[in-house]
């Protein structure tokens, strides 16, 4: 068994990615050497940080957990994101690694802040407030001093905090160095380059084939840092991806028509006074809330009016799912009570102010020309590639799915991850 493993999720790559990454000159390097999953079915909704949670636990929302990148806090516009591992109901692979005795180390891998199975940390994180700066707020969700000291303030002057791709400058170069100095058996990185291409061009453009450009040459670092610590050919490595993306022509502030309908009541400013629902944005679905989950009697008058939209079929939904059939078909389970799909082109926001209808804002993830939170069977797939010691050169598997990833990652370090929703790919690996 390989002594190394490195993850590196590639945030929205694709299938269709590869045509351009396999001949570029750090993964042609190794290309026919991977074993290849063409197209992994991501989960619902498919949005980065319920994605990446499943893909170090190895099962489904409704078990982990974790349903949207934001908060479910009702009445904002904006919340703040779900950073920390004590939100994930699940054992994840870092529990699994760490009671083995293994080395572990994250970088920008979501929620995960303040876990206590990672021993070099960098939580993806940042200042919550303009007094916060960039050392404290990786302190305060679980960098160590000596990785503060050590791998945090000898590459900040490339920090730009969401700014791509200033910080995935930053994260390549903070893992590379984790490398070098610890040599964690596990190392799990999350750059997003191509994931902020998409969502301000379009799924496919000339900046998204930049950003591919670019990772290659990130790729190539984290390849020389296990060279330069002696450990390259004892690592397997996983490049992997959590989701798609669809383009959008359009967004649509569902609660400005419950505001209109009586679900939300405001006063002569705009402002919220009450409300009995409010529909939370997963960008290209929504999760629907009431403020009373046992009030029936708007729940279903909640439903009817929600199924009226669906029906007429100019507001942007295909789809309106109760609780339940979230939970049954889809594994997608939380305290809301209805779930809104995208119609393909329509995406949402947390707006309950006119206008109704607006065009996309690329300050926003959920709102840019593309975007992603919809069903997984929709759009261009994620897609996952890996090479090593212990895997199989030329395997070439068409389909799997994002809950067999921490299985199948786990078993490369001799792990297995007990009662998980995915299987281990164990075709990818030498017999």
């Amino acid at each position: 068994m390989s002594k190394h493993v490195i993850v590196i999720s590639q945030d929205a790559m694709v299938f269709e990615d590869t045509e351009t990454i396999k001949n570029l000159p750090n993964f042609k390097k190794v290309w026919n050497r991977c074993a290849r999953i063409n197209k992994v079915r991501s989960i619902y909704p498919s949005i980065t940080y319920p994605c990446h949670t499943t893909m170090m636990t190895g099962v489904y929302p409704d078990r982990h957990g974790i349903t949207n990148n934001e908060q479910a806090i009702l009445g904002e516009v904006k919340s703040k994101w779900v950073h920390f591992r004590e939100s994930v109901k699940a054992k994840t692979i870092f529990d699994y690694a760490h009671e083995a005795g293994l080395t572990t180390a994250a970088v920008f891998w979501p929620v995960t802040g303040n876990d206590p199975s990672i021993d070099y940390l960098m939580n993806e994180y940042w200042p919550q407030t303009p007094e916060e700066t960039t050392e404290e707020c990786f302190r305060n969700t679980g960098s160590s001093e000596d990785v503060i000291e050590h791998i945090i303030k000898p590459n900040l002057s490339v920090q730009r905090h969401r700014k791509h791709p200033y910080c995935d400058i930053f994260v390549t170069q903070c893992a590379a160095d984790m490398i070098r100095r610890y040599k964690p058996n596990l190392l799990m990185i999350h750059p997003a380059n191509i994931d902020a291409a998409r969502h301000s061009s379009g799924v496919f453009s000339d900046a998204v084939t930049h950003s591919l450009h670019e990772i290659d040459v990130w790729f190539g670092q984290i390849v020389n840092a296990c060279e330069d610590a002696g450990i390259l050919d004892d690592t397997d490595f996983f490049i992997i991806s959590d989701h798609g993306q669809m383009n959008i022509v359009r967004v649509m502030a569902i609660n400005a028509l419950l505001a209109e309908n009586g679900f939300i009541t405001t006063d002569e400013n705009g402002d919220i006074v009450s409300m009995k629902a409010f529909v939370k944005s997963a960008a290209l679905s929504a999760h629907v809330y009431l403020t009373d989950p046992s009030d029936e009697k708007t729940k279903e008058e909640l439903h009817a009016f929600l199924q009226k939209l669906c029906d007429e079929g100019v507001y942007g939904i295909s789809r309106v799912y109760t609780a339940k059939e979230a939970k049954e078909e889809e594994h997608l389970a939380g305290d809301f009570s209805f779930v809104l799909e995208t119609d393909g082109y329509t995406t949402f926001n947390n707006e309950w102010r006119r206008p109704l209808v607006r065009s996309y804002d690329t300050t926003d993830y959920k709102t840019g020309r593309a975007t992603h939170g919809h069903h997984p069977a929709k759009g261009v797939q994620p897609t996952f590639f890996a090479f090593g010691p212990d895997i199989e050169e030329g395997v070439v598997i068409e389909n799997a799915r994002l809950v067999d990833e921490a299985p199948t990652i786990a078993r490369a370090l001799g792990l297995e991850m007990l009662d998980t929703d995915g299987r281990v790919i164990e075709e990818i690996y030498k017999k």
